[in-house]
């Protein structure tokens, strides 16, 4: 989907790319990973056409002492790294960036001068007061925007890293545009009316639950002679989801249960364009209590049970059946004998192929391991009894010389 996005870019002629941080879903990136972003960011650098950027949560490594990948990419001449310094009294600082050490806070392009601020966690509010004046000091006559991987708690209240709506109104006095980051809900904040931070929505579906976020994409953003830019949103496709919630209870198989997913399935599916031939991506949630031992369900099973409906990318799994069990006495007011023979039937049960033979199954268990410990019969009748309990009659008299 960014390549999409990216030869759009090209082919629009834009002065620069922007993007506000999250480039990667985890700090610690795959080289298979890697190598897809240079190849997707090749073009665009092919073109001349810089690709700015600050560090998310996800692209950032913890430990300072080590490099990101952003930075990677950035020695390399993929993409401009934004990021601002602070003194020891926390005054933010955004020094020009500078094409020989590859850094800076901040570059001017198109008589647009962009800011990069990456994440600062929880208290990203906070240093909103500090952002505006840097900005205002260091480009007092430009127009200018910025770039800041900060969600907006109104639309992303389950996400850590957020500031309120009002935290973020000061942005307006300095920045005509701010892109932001780390949510994936696409909105907009205005200040009296007129709209000065915008997140278009991650151009894909990340996680499940944002199959409902839409539209996603990006803006196309054109500042011409004017203070306020015209915004065009891009909407891309994202590739379905299917998150399938399946209640199993009452189920005698696996089988029974794996039925029930591609049931459900087939009504998730419905109404859907069959054009789209891309592979979905589906999650199976299934719970309930069921009349076998849940690990009967295997993934594998489940996997063949989505793909009689659709041929799917990747299938995520979230088993949590449980066993029915019958009730029976309390232990306590139970012969040895009896709580022995009951918990060995349970254990039968809970195989689905011995399930309808669990009790004669059980006695004969039980009789197996008397035999065993008091020592009266030798292996040979061992062999006996257990050949005569599977193929003859289940109730199985002791052997007897």
């Amino acid at each position: 989907m960014l390549s999409t996005l990216l030869a759009r870019a090209i082919d629009e002629t834009v002065d620069a790319v922007v993007i506000a941080g999250d480039l990667f879903h985890d700090a610690e990136v795959q080289p298979r990973v890697f190598a897809e972003a240079v190849a997707t960011l090749a073009p665009l650098r092919d073109a001349g056409i810089p690709a700015l950027i600050v560090e998310g949560n996800h692209d950032w490594i913890h430990r300072r002492d080590r490099r990101s990948w952003i930075e990677a990419l950035a020695e390399m001449g993929y993409v401009t790294l934004l990021r601002p310094e602070a003194d020891e009294a926390g005054v933010l600082t955004f020094p020009e960036w500078s094409p020989e050490t590859r850094s800076g806070g901040r570059i001017e392009i198109g008589g647009v001068t962009f800011f990069g601020v990456g994440y600062f966690g929880a208290y990203a509010g906070t240093h909103v007061p500090r952002i505006v004046e840097a900005a205002l000091v260091a480009a007092p006559d430009s127009r200018r925007a910025l770039l800041f991987h900060v969600g907006v708690r109104t639309y992303s209240p389950n996400e850590v890293g957020c500031m309120s709506v009002d935290e973020a109104l000061p942005l307006a006095d300095a920045f005509g545009y701010v892109a932001l980051g780390h949510g994936h809900k696409p909105y907009v904040i205005e200040r009296d009316g007129a709209p000065f931070a915008f997140n278009p929505g991650s151009p894909e579906c990340v996680n499940f639950g944002e199959e409902t976020y839409r539209p996603k994409g990006a803006n196309l953003v054109t500042w011409d002679d004017g203070c306020v830019p015209i915004i065009e949103h891009i909407p891309t496709s994202p590739r379905r989801m299917f998150n399938v919630r399946v209640d199993a209870t009452g189920a005698a198989h696996p089988d029974d249960a794996a039925a029930s997913i591609t049931a459900a399935l087939v009504t998730s599916i419905a109404g859907i364009d069959p054009s789209d031939d891309r592979r979905p991506v589906v999650r199976v949630r299934i719970g309930g209590r069921v009349a076998f031992r849940p690990i009967e369900l295997t993934r594998e099973s489940i996997g063949a049970a989505v793909s009689e409906s659709v041929v799917p990318l990747h299938v995520e799994v979230d088993n949590t059946l449980q066993l029915a069990r019958a009730d029976r006495p309390a232990e306590a007011a139970m012969e040895l004998v009896d709580v022995e023979h009951a918990v060995v039937t349970e254990l039968w049960a809970e195989q689905s192929a011995w399930a309808s033979k669990a009790d004669a199954m059980a006695r004969i268990t039980v009789d197996l391991k008397r035999r065993l410990l008091d020592g009266s019969a030798d292996a040979a009748e061992l062999f006996e009894f257990v050949h005569r309990a599977l193929h003859g009659d289940s109730s199985v008299e002791p052997v007897t010389e």
